[in-house]
């Protein structure tokens, strides 16, 4: 007698669910690191409205391998090596591409009077993307209360290496904030 072989019933698809505590503890690690993470984007990519992209971005992506995440380890380094990793694949692949807004264009030509508001903020922006990206990346993360440890764990480069961008990095920031160094006056001696 032949008898029908019925296949394995599957659940619905994504990850195994979380004890109910798990997954509002999850939750609310999500909500309370939003502002550390937009801040973070906006420091690599300096655009306020690709950093809230790349933040939203990574959110998803953390919400979608939340079963991935271990529980009492690191949640802070886990969710910026994430968004780290999806601000270097938007730099790749965007190289590539270039776009042109006529709107844009025609803003650019007419600038509002600057009252001096905001000056210094907008030097420490410039100067922080002339620093290599290791550097400036570096910064920003110790600069959103990352330990130099979780830092190294996040960019997956030696403790060491972290404090030779960070140091060198600083050193560059403060050069350019301070301006080129005025010449000796007076002729020769």
């Amino acid at each position: 007698m032949n008898q029908a072989v019925t296949p394995p019933q599957r659940g619905p698809a994504g990850p195994p669910p979380r004890p109910p505590a798990e997954a509002d503890s999850f939750r609310a690690d999500l909500v309370a690191i939003v502002p550390s993470l937009r801040a973070f984007a906006r420091g690599l990519c300096g655009n306020r409205d690709l950093a809230d992209d790349l933040a939203q971005e990574a959110l998803a992506k953390a919400w979608a391998a939340r079963a991935s995440f271990q529980p009492g380890s690191n949640f802070r380094a886990w969710i910026f090596r994430i968004l780290r990793n999806h601000f270097y694949t938007v730099a790749s692949v965007s190289k590539r591409f270039t776009s042109y807004d006529p709107e844009v264009a025609e803003r650019l030509l007419t600038t509002p009077p600057n009252q001096g508001g905001g000056i210094l903020l907008a030097d420490l922006q410039r100067g922080l993307q002339t620093l290599a990206p290791e550097q400036r990346e570096a910064l920003l993360l110790l600069e959103s209360g990352m330990q130099w440890a979780d830092i190294a764990d996040v960019t997956g480069v030696p403790l060491g290496t972290v404090k030779s961008r960070i140091t060198r990095g600083r050193a560059a920031l403060r050069a350019y904030m301070d301006g080129p160094e005025e010449p000796p006056s007076g002729g020769r001696p």
